[in-house]
């Protein structure tokens, strides 16, 4: 998607979004928090427990400080079915996220869902046939790494030309292992860590390059992960792209407790004429007007859920709908099927 083009033209403006429902708290609720408060006029109405393991609590309390006064339901389809919310935000479990998000869908209602939409290709098909059938819902996940300062205006001067044509793109994420719950011990309630941290490097990947993936190698391992479970901790992927460019993405959750922060993102891209560097709140760039030593000022004047009820709206194109949220999810699969089958799988997809 554009930076701050119009309007996305399948969602325009048909509706004031006032009404939001939320299902369980499992993910990054903040996103949503957050942008809520930037809009007054949006309200959470309605909330439900995604599982007896996954309560939404996390999100009453923050109503209750926010003077929010949404209805309880006890169950989430009931909560769809009477309530009739007009977007609703998926934080259920990781498994059954992509069902919750298909009932919403087709009752018309618009789904704001944590990253991966699917944890299997069998769930991406369901899902993706859902929103085929109802294209005007709109659907999008999580990218909130999307709008950091440091990630914005690289991308953005990427699309501008800054550095020519990208030839190659390394991304980094490195996260604390720290204390994981139960369900990041199975692969069939976590998903694996190349969906679940590795999405975001894709994500970078797919975003800013503006190519396709025509092939992907990749590898990940279990060893030294605290005991839990089939829990990746590292995993790499190497990427073919569609211009013939080279893409890798380092994942890891070795990052030392002592580190100064959770995470560590990094990307360095190459292009044919310069090479930026970017963190969470900084931009490096060598080109022929800086060599390096220049301060590049990094911005985002965009909050993803703004992003989200804005697009529904018709106020600004969004940064993500939802072929790029399918694009993506799909991206996430093919790498983690390659790494579990230990082969190159050669198969286009991409933004």
């Amino acid at each position: 998607m554009g930076f701050g083009s119009p309007v996305y033209g399948g969602y325009r403006a048909r509706m004031l979004i006032e009404r939001v429902g939320f299902i369980g708290a499992r993910g990054h609720t903040h996103y949503v928090f957050s942008g809520l408060e930037r809009m007054p006029n949006v309200r959470l109405t309605v909330l439900a427990d995604g599982a007896p393991d996954c309560p939404v609590a996390p999100v009453a309390k923050w109503c209750a400080e926010h003077r929010h006064e949404p209805e309880m339901y006890p169950d989430w389809r009931d909560m769809l079915d009477r309530a009739k919310p007009q977007a609703v935000v998926v934080c259920g479990p990781f498994e059954q996220r992509t069902t919750m998000a298909i009932e919403a869908i087709e009752r018309g209602i618009h789904v704001f869902v944590e990253k991966t939409a699917a944890l299997t290709f069998e769930d991406l098909e369901k899902l993706r046939a859902a929103h085929r059938a109802h294209p005007s819902v709109h659907l999008a996940c999580m990218m909130g790494h999307r709008y950091e300062p440091g990630i914005y205006t690289a991308a953005k001067l990427i699309r501008e030309g800054a550095i020519g044509d990208v030839r190659l793109f390394n991304a980094r994420k490195s996260y604390k292992l720290g204390k994981r719950d139960a369900f990041y011990s199975s692969r069939d309630t976590y998903g694996g860590t190349i969906l679940w941290v590795g999405s975001h490097a894709i994500d970078w990947i797919l975003w800013m390059s503006g190519q396709r993936i025509t092939s992907v190698f990749a590898s990940h391992s279990a060893d030294h992960n605290d005991n839990n479970g089939t829990m990746e901790r590292s995993a790499a992927c190497l990427f073919e792209l569609t211009n013939g460019a080279i893409a890798t993405a380092s994942l890891d959750l070795f990052r030392h407790a002592n580190a100064p922060t959770h995470g560590d993102d990094w990307i360095r891209v190459v292009g044919t004429a310069g090479t930026i560097e970017a963190k969470s709140g900084a931009v490096t760039l060598i080109n022929a007007n800086n060599d390096g030593g220049k301060p590049v000022e990094v911005a985002c004047d965009r909050q993803i859920f703004v992003d989200f009820i804005q697009g529904i709206e018709g106020v600004r194109s969004p940064l993500i709908d939802a072929a790029q949220t399918l694009a993506l999810t799909e991206a996430c699969l093919i790498a983690r099927q390659s790494a579990d089958d230990r082969s190159v799988l050669r198969r286009q997809v991409g933004y």
